[in-house]
């Protein structure tokens, strides 16, 4: 019987348990007075025996209530619940001092509850969940726990270190990966991370959902992360609140000019050594900072204009901050108080498409009217991209960098070809980054890509450094 089941099983009886024990409690006070002969005790007792009997009612009726709040095993997957789940592992965590945290992730379970039905998912949701709890059965792993947490994702717990489990949870991917539910394919991906990356649930939680992301086209199934969590969150907070970063910046061409330059930013801790883009990026979404940090920058960049020529600076801005009150009032201030026209460009990348089209277009027009350019990035790869392109009144798109990458590639050329026309009708300028060769440059050329960026055109250049 695996975990859940037991627990499960557990629970009910302590309830039954706690249920029962007041009505015994009555039975029992009922026989040993019905024991005692002398009359002068029935009176009390039949008193007692109402206060108890009243007592009992109130206890059941309460027991009953309380218990539909609580739940162990989830219904459809009979797995843990995530309350629980989570209960579990935090006392897990602070026992052991070696844990290991698989995530064990359905891909395409919303393809399959649209194609299938919701029913069919579930039925897939309950198959994968059996099937991994009876493989690791069979490898000799008892007793340990499985939870349902969201979507297509299911995390357990393992005694040990993840070294010692890596290649046990590699050969259980690699078996699932024709895995079938009644002739619908299952695509499953994994993750495993344990306490030598952080003994804080919540951090092992977002660093499976992190390696899995890095992984996906990747052999490997997890990435050693050398930095503890708490320590790389106080410095992202640091480095904000003291404004201690450093901007590198590429320049960017057309027809030969450079037109704009694109920035990137490093924030930098006490001891001067910087922290990537990647590793903080994720840090400042999680703590609400994304505003603060777009503002800086933006404040940045505006004060180097006197210094710059008629550059266009190419800002990559959260799209949740450009639809910000907060961000927009203090933007457009600093947009004003500055010759910043036609000399700033914010651009955006938003995998989740905002469905508020005539309000993000409000709003992009009134910093247009300041003379901001808007580009979106990443067209050709998310689905975002294509929408954006159709419905938001902006100025340049970029192509997602996998097509730069594969520009040697007739059939990828062709694709590129077909997006810039498409831009193109729209009336948008295009721009390709990763320009790494004279062919790469004559083919941008060649099909009237607009900006071009990259390595061979021009290095990363330090442009600010506090």
């Amino acid at each position: 019987m695996l975990l859940p089941q037991t627990k499960e099983r557990e629970y009910r009886f302590r309830l039954a348990l706690r249920i029962g024990l007041p009505i015994f409690a009555l039975v029992l006070a009922l026989l040993l007075n019905i024991l005692i002969d002398d009359i002068e005790i029935i009176t009390p007792f039949f008193t007692e025996a109402i206060l108890i009997f009243l007592f009992c009612i109130y206890f059941i009726l309460y027991i009953i209530y309380s218990s539909f709040d609580v739940r162990i095993t989830e219904i459809v997957s009979k797995t843990f619940t995530r309350e629980y789940l989570y209960s579990y592992l935090c006392k897990e965590l602070k026992k052991k001092k070696e844990y290991s945290l698989i995530l064990i992730t359905i891909e395409n379970l919303n393809d399959i509850n649209s194609k299938y039905g919701i029913e069919n998912g579930d039925k897939v949701l309950f198959k994968v969940a059996k099937f991994v709890s009876e493989y690791l059965e069979e490898k000799k792993i008892h007793n340990f726990p499985i939870g349902y947490i969201k979507g297509g994702d299911f995390v357990i717990g393992l005694n040990g270190k993840k070294s010692v489990h890596n290649v046990l949870i590699e050969m259980m991917c690699l078996k699932m990966s024709e895995f079938k539910v009644n002739d619908i394919e299952v695509k499953i991906a994994g993750a495993i991370t344990d306490t030598s990356y952080s003994n804080e649930l919540e951090y092992m939680i977002e660093n499976l959902f992190q390696t899995q992301e890095l992984n996906k086209n990747q052999k490997l199934l997890y990435k050693n992360e050398d930095m503890n969590p708490n320590e790389l969150e106080s410095l992202v907070i640091n480095a904000l609140k003291n404004r201690k970063f450093m901007l590198l910046s590429q320049d960017i061409f057309e027809d030969g000019k450079v037109i704009a330059k694109e920035y990137f930013v490093k924030l930098k801790r006490d001891d001067n050594k910087l922290i990537h883009q990647k590793a903080y990026m994720k840090i400042i979404f999680k703590l609400g900072l994304t505003v603060e940090y777009d503002l800086m920058i933006l404040e940045q960049n505006i004060s180097h204009f006197s210094t710059q020529d008629d550059i266009i600076h190419a800002i990559n801005l959260s799209p949740s901050s450009l639809r910000n009150s907060a961000f927009i009032s203090k933007a457009k201030e600093l947009l004003r108080k500055n010759n910043t026209k036609n000399r700033i460009m914010f651009v955006l990348n938003e995998n989740e498409y905002y469905s508020h089209i005539d309000k993000y277009n409000s709003i992009i027009k009134s910093f247009k009217n300041l003379g901001v350019k808007i580009a979106i990035d990443r067209l050709g790869s998310i689905h975002t991209s294509f929408l954006y392109l159709r419905e938001l009144d902006i100025d340049v798109v970029r192509f997602d960098s996998f097509y730069a990458k594969n520009i040697d590639k007739k059939d990828y050329r062709i694709i590129l070809d077909g997006f810039n026309t498409m831009a193109h009708a729209k009336g948008v300028k295009t721009w390709i980054k990763l320009v790494e060769s004279q062919e790469m440059k004559e083919y941008a050329a060649e099909i009237g890509i607009n900006y071009t960026q990259g390595k061979y055109l021009s290095d990363l250049k330090k442009t600010y450094e506090s």
